[in-house]
């Protein structure tokens, strides 16, 4: 076929002369701008190119790791040359109320592990919606949406929790491996263990909430305060506890998923277990309400979409699960698979509980726990020595005080009907430095203050008392 079989007859003077002058130039001039089109290369016809349609910044504010987020910046604007991106990193936490607080000038994405966060910014009105294409998407994982039925926020990886030790570590000093969270409270990993403080990390967060939530409120709470007792530090940020495994400042860790399996890709003798209590929850992203560079925003969601920003979650220094089955096609040897069915089932974790009561937990974890490694470590050091000597001199008597000792140090100031309840969660606020917490807030903490000292202090007493006792016993005595 020519080109002009391909448009048609060229306009004629029989033309020109029925439609009048004005409508044959009208003609003829839309003529000629189709034969220029059709002459064109069909890249040029179809536009500027995609970097150029984009607004020229991006500002994502995010608490993932630099090695995550400069790899997807990197590739990004490899492939959106026009477009210049500006990462603030921020825990989780704080990047929460950094949006609350600068919505008269919004950034432009918040990109981070923690579903509950969503959540929270989706219920106080921070978020703007963008529903993707989920013909290819799982519409859940561990009970979770993997994207937001409303479209505020969207999924692009899996993230499971669980626990990270140092091999050479734990050959060193004899210790066995950990599988479940409940090993961790053996005195065998006394001072071993590294966690992140919740209200410093989502991620610990969700980890401290999967252990609630599976065994409930008061023995949930008893687990955490036992394994506390064997906590060697509470980091700042989430990603010293992989830091603090791989150099083997402390042995095991609880992490993220990524965390272990990136550590292990990188070279440190680590590894990596998810208990069978764990969450599976969707990692998201979600565009902020007015956000000054939408297309660019809504640009780099399709980008971690797409087959080559799935694929750069498999890279050792990022070692994400991907959210699209597909991508499992060309994982690594051996990489866990969410869809698969292998991994342990983990738990329906209710992000609605999460989130009714996030800082309500932050602060309870920071008050009994955070601040209180040495007296944790005093007081479960001094049970578990009388558990253990008890075993070899057995006595009723003394085995009823250390129960009550035991009942001491795992008590919990907040009962689950209160737990429970959305007007006393609400109470509780992200208290940023040097600025003091509402006056009720201040009342209540520092109430849970007093309770928590004199409890693990009585228990630490009990504990030192039946120790002093069956020292004095004759070591035949039997009871």
């Amino acid at each position: 076929m020519t080109l002009w079989a391909f448009l048609g007859n060229k306009p004629g003077i029989k033309q020109k002369e029925k439609a009048g002058p004005m409508a044959y130039f009208f003609v003829k001039k839309q003529w000629w701008v189709l034969v220029f089109a059709v002459m064109l290369p069909w890249g040029s016809f179809a536009g500027p190119a995609r970097g150029q349609e984009l607004e020229p910044q991006l500002f994502i504010v995010t608490s993932f790791p630099k090695a995550l987020f400069n790899r997807f910046k990197d590739a990004f604007q490899e492939r959106h040359p026009g477009v210049r991106i500006k990462v603030l990193n921020k825990k989780t936490s704080a990047a929460i109320s950094y949006i609350q607080e600068t919505a008269a000038r919004p950034a432009d994405l918040f990109w981070a592990s923690a579903p509950d966060a969503f959540e929270v910014l989706k219920q106080s009105g921070h978020l703007a919606r963008y529903p993707v294409s989920k013909a290819s998407i799982p519409d859940t994982i561990g009970g979770h949406p993997v994207n937001d039925p409303d479209g505020y926020y969207n999924g692009f990886a899996v993230s499971g929790y669980g626990i990270m030790w140092n091999e050479r570590v734990l050959k060193k000093q004899g210790l066995p491996r950990p599988w479940e969270w409940s090993d961790l409270k053996k005195p065998v990993y006394f001072r071993k263990v590294g966690i992140s403080a919740p209200s410093r990390s989502g991620t610990t967060h969700l980890i401290v909430e999967t252990i609630l939530q599976y065994e409930g409120w008061e023995a949930g709470w008893a687990t955490l305060l036992e394994i506390a007792g064997n906590l060697a530090t509470v980091t700042a940020r989430s990603f010293g506890v992989p830091d603090g495994v791989n150099s083997g400042r402390f042995a095991i860790g609880l992490v993220i998923d990524f965390f272990g399996l990136s550590s292990q890709a990188s070279g440190h003798p680590v590894k990596f277990v998810y208990p069978t209590a764990t969450t599976l929850a969707p990692a998201n992203i979600a565009i902020i309400k007015n956000a000054p560079h939408p297309r660019a925003a809504k640009a780099f969601i399709d980008f971690l979409l797409s087959p080559q920003g799935q694929k750069i979650l498999f890279e050792p220094a990022v070692r994400r699960l991907p959210v699209l089955p597909a991508a499992y096609d060309d994982a690594p040897k051996d990489y866990p698979n969410p869809f698969s069915g292998a991994l342990a089932p983990g738990i329906n974790f209710s992000s609605a509980i999460s989130r009714q009561r996030y800082h309500l937990v932050n602060t309870l974890f920071d008050q009994m726990i955070t601040f209180r490694i040495k007296s944790l470590n005093k007081a479960w050091k001094a049970i578990h020595d009388a558990e253990d000597a008890l075993t070899r001199t057995p006595d009723a008597a003394l085995s009823k005080i250390i129960v009550q000792a035991r009942h001491l140090a795992t008590a919990v100031p907040v009962d689950a009907h209160a737990a429970a309840d959305p007007a006393f969660s609400a109470t509780f606020k992200r208290v940023k430095r040097g600025i003091p917490p509402p006056s009720r807030q201040a009342e209540i903490v520092e109430e849970w203050s007093r309770t928590t000292l004199r409890q693990q202090a009585e228990a630490l007493a009990l504990a030192e008392n039946v120790l002093s006792m069956l020292a004095r016993q004759p070591a035949h005595r039997a009871n």
